[in-house]
């Protein structure tokens, strides 16, 4: 999209040249508090350099945590994309929006998984709706994977949608020609992740004298695995100068293999484009001099792949990956840079959440909150600062389904240390200490069945607080002759 039509989207004629800034007191133009959103898709929680990867290569990542701050106990709502993206634009939890599975997704086993929403549906007053009621210019580029038509990002407060639409990965690729409806190919080759920030770029200079969203929702490091020929060559021969793994390249995860060892050259060469995505908008906002009034948030919607579809990632130290509720399904790489306010290469490790950004943005913003929207959202705001505490008791989670990654339909809780998981096939309990255990390999629940009954009934009060919907028994399901036996 060149730059005369983000002028026409935002309603202010091909014409202009720049946009007019809103005045403050004494008719002076106000410097109000810009925001960056970058969302990767499938990235793990070590498939950064600054959370501990030493095959890929995240400099522009590495150089944001140094700007910003590091959270080291951020998760996803769901380890899988749909719900979690819903999570962020609606501030609830994906049970309370009944919004629980990737758009499309059913698997049925012993279980029949919960039944669930197609959409976003457009009475949920989104992130977006929020800034651009408060005259922001919003757009969204990149995956949606939140409905249809009429539920496109468009219609969704953002005033400039470039490629979200219905799909949950690039339908031709990520090289030109796209097969997308809402992105117009470019010159044969041309890579996707490449063409989003073009785009992205496109915007914030259309845009650079106005407060604005901008949205960057890559669909990278998500399948299919492919990536430009000449880093996948670089990576080759970096994978090639490894010395052997001290241990088992995969372990047995359920019925699947979980890959433990970080050496696919081909998915290290998505992270570096995807990487340099984030520097190239990050020396944007610099040239522009609107650096310092621009908040920048990076996280990523779900784990790393790790036990199917050529299993390209490891999360090790933690436990499986996308799909599942250990860990590695759903503790996410999260920065978030505020600039002069959240100290320059800070950590946080208290645990927080993806439907804690729409209450985070607003007050960041100096915007009314919305308390009934983001009802599942608790402000970071005091984190970032440096003081305070959240008042939250615990974080839930609720994936009444079979992923494709071999998760099982079942629920979680964590309160402070501690993480229940309950299995919706069995109720079978497994506790962990996380402070001690973060690969979650010691089960606690038969140690400690007091701590275990009561996180269980706390997971059980929320579930019924919020609605949540349940699987069911699949009556056409044959057990396995070997489990029968």
């Amino acid at each position: 999209m060149k730059r005369r039509d983000f002028l026409k989207a935002l309603g202010l004629g091909a014409a202009s040249l720049t946009l007019p800034r809103t005045l403050g007191a004494g008719g002076a133009p106000e410097k109000r508090l810009n925001f960056v959103f970058i969302l990767i898709d499938d990235m793990g929680w070590t498939d950064a350099t600054c959370y501990g990867s030493t095959f890929y290569d995240t400099p522009n990542i590495d150089r944001l945590a140094a700007q910003g701050m590091r959270f080291t106990d951020a998760y996803a709502a769901c380890p899988v994309c749909s719900p979690t993206r819903a999570s962020i634009m609606a501030g609830k939890y994906p049970a309370r929006l009944n919004l629980t599975n990737w758009l499309s997704g059913r698997i049925r086993k012993r279980l029949i998984g919960a039944p669930y929403i197609g959409q976003l549906p457009l009475e949920e007053v989104t992130l977006a709706e929020a800034f651009k009621g408060a005259g922001y210019a919003t757009c969204f580029i990149g995956k949606w994977h939140l409905g249809g038509k009429p539920y496109y990002p468009q219609h969704q407060g953002f005033d400039v949608n470039v490629a979200g639409n219905r799909t949950g990965s690039p339908a031709g690729g990520y090289f030109s020609p796209y097969k997308n409806p809402q992105l117009e190919d470019g010159p044969k080759g041309e890579y996707l992740t490449d063409r989003l920030t073009d785009e992205a770029l496109k915007f914030l200079d259309a845009t650079r004298d106005k407060p604005f969203l901008l949205y960057l929702s890559h669909y990278a490091v998500h399948t299919p695995i492919q990536a430009k020929k000449d880093l996948v060559e670089e990576y080759k021969a970096k994978a090639g100068r490894l010395p052997p793994p001290k241990g088992p390249r995969y372990l047995p995860e359920g019925k699947r293999q979980a890959r433990q060892v970080q050496d696919h050259p081909v998915y290290a060469a998505m992270v570096r484009s995807m990487d340099e995505s984030v520097g190239r908008v990050m020396k944007k906002l610099e040239d522009l001099g609107i650096a310092g009034r621009t908040a920048v948030f990076f996280m990523s919607d779900n784990g790393g792949l790790s036990t199917s579809e050529g299993h390209p990632t490891s999360n090790v130290p933690l436990r499986a990956g996308k799909g599942w509720l250990y860990e590695g399904g759903i503790r996410e790489p999260m920065i978030v840079k505020w600039p002069g306010v959240a100290k320059a290469g800070a950590t946080c490790s208290v645990p927080v959440t993806s439907t804690d950004f729409y209450p985070t943005m607003l007050e960041m913003a100096g915007l009314p909150l919305r308390p009934e929207q983001h009802r599942d959202g608790v402000s970071l705001a005091p984190l970032l600062k440096g003081r305070g505490v959240l008042p939250r008791k615990a974080i839930y989670w609720h994936y009444p389904h079979y992923s494709p990654q071999g998760g099982s339909p079942s629920g979680a809780v964590r309160e402070g240390d501690y993480k229940l998981i309950e299995s919706f096939e069995d109720s079978r309990l497994e506790l962990y200490n996380l402070a001690n255990d973060i690969g979650e390999k010691h089960d606690l629940a038969a140690e400690l069945p007091d701590l275990a009954a009561r996180l269980r009934k706390m997971l059980h009060d929320w579930r019924g607080a919020v609605d949540a919907r349940m699987p069911r028994p699949n009556p056409d399901f044959k057990e396995p002759r070997e489990a029968a036996k």
